[in-house]
């Protein structure tokens, strides 16, 4: 408790608790849960323990990102335990998850997902659909199966932009496309495990393609109008020092695409959100995308916890004070703050914080990453 008393020494954070209007839905404050893998849906349906979970957290938070879920293309992952983004009987237990959050008075997103040739640890070989990728390597270079052929490339956007017309019939506030930490879109993004020589490999532009084509398959298919949100990262999952911009004209020739293509905002996924992105600028990841495409921006990175997020430096301390945070936020370098497992351990995190009751913080518990409370 003593750590949680020391989460704003001094600081302000009431900024942070104004409205803001993400592609004219309307956020009750910054704040955004961030997804995180729950594995709690048996026979990937959302029941009413996942619904009850998400509800729990809409009070006290301006959107709600869900875990991933999968997109329909048999090869999108074969864990038995993530939710699936298809089929009735998953799509009416998302219906219902939607309606408690916005009996809660939230709002929500899903997050959708293909793996590419990441596998989930335990996880079975897909009886029929073989691992996609764009070169048929996994990003320790070894051989994962063959590469995408144009016609696999075609049926994954068109898997994505059904999901996404079925989320907004179900009812959700708008999407999430999952393009980071080394799954299917960002495999095409990364040089180590995107070496195709067609449209879809090559140079940036050229490894932007598939992630744009997604953006607009699904733009086509939600409206003008519907919120679609693009998460991207440097980093990915085993490999926390990659770098797929190496400048800032290598982020705005990775992200031009996809703001021509209609995404709505975009969610810069950091391990550490305060530290700077390139050399000789002190801003941020999140404040370059800002600055470069003029859209939205969701900054996340051991936000509220002790420690950093893992990677090279594993167990490197993360600052609990919010004045950072404050200071990046009034410079301008993002519109909303994700919360990942401030959240998981503590559900009223923010509106402890905004009424001062910092004592009652539960502090973050690695042991909840297994529980669903």
């Amino acid at each position: 408790m003593e750590a949680s008393a020391r989460l704003l020494d001094g600081t302000d954070a009431a900024p942070l608790f104004t409205p803001f209007s993400l592609a004219g839905v309307e956020l009750a404050n910054r704040f955004v849960m961030a997804p995180m893998t729950r594995q709690h849906s048996p026979g990937g349906v959302p029941g009413e323990d996942v619904a009850a979970y998400y509800a729990r957290r809409a009070a006290h938070l301006g959107l709600i990102v869900t875990e991933g879920t999968y997109v329909d293309h048999p090869s999108a992952g074969t864990s038995d335990r993530v939710p699936r983004f298809y089929g009735d009987d998953a799509l009416a237990g998302w219906r219902r998850v939607v309606e408690a959050v916005h009996g809660a008075g939230g709002r929500i997103v899903p997050q959708l997902w293909h793996l590419g040739a990441v596998r989930e640890p335990g996880a079975p070989p897909h009886p029929r659909a073989p691992v996609l990728s764009p070169s048929g390597l996994r990003a320790d270079g070894a051989v994962a199966g063959e590469p995408a052929t144009t016609a696999e490339i075609d049926a994954v956007i068109a898997s994505f932009a059904r999901a996404a017309a079925d989320a907004r019939r179900v009812g959700f506030d708008g999407v999430e496309l999952h393009g980071a930490h080394g799954y299917l879109l960002d495999q095409f993004f990364w040089s180590l495990t995107n070496r195709r020589v067609d449209g879809y490999g090559g140079s940036l532009s050229g490894r932007a393609r598939l992630g744009a084509e997604v953006v607009a398959a699904v733009r086509g298919e939600v409206g003008p109008d519907y919120p679609v949100i693009y998460r991207f990262s440097q980093w990915k999952g085993g490999h926390y020092d990659a770098v797929v911009a190496e400048t800032p004209h290598d982020l705005d020739t990775l992200l031009s695409p996809l703001v021509d293509a209609g995404v709505s905002a975009l969610h810069v996924s950091t391990r550490r959100y305060w530290l700077p992105a390139f050399d000789d600028s002190p801003r941020t990841l999140a404040g370059w995308t800002k600055r470069l495409t003029g859209l939205p921006t969701i900054a996340i990175g051991s936000v509220g916890v002790p420690t950093a997020f893992r990677g090279d430096h594993e167990g490197a301390a993360a600052s609990l004070s919010l004045a950072p945070l404050l200071e990046l936020f009034a410079r301008g370098e993002f519109d909303l703050v994700g919360l990942g497992r401030a959240v998981l351990s503590e559900p009223a995190w923010t509106t402890k914080l905004r009424e001062g009751r910092l004592a009652e913080i539960r502090p973050y518990d690695k042991a909840d990453e297994t529980r669903l409370t």
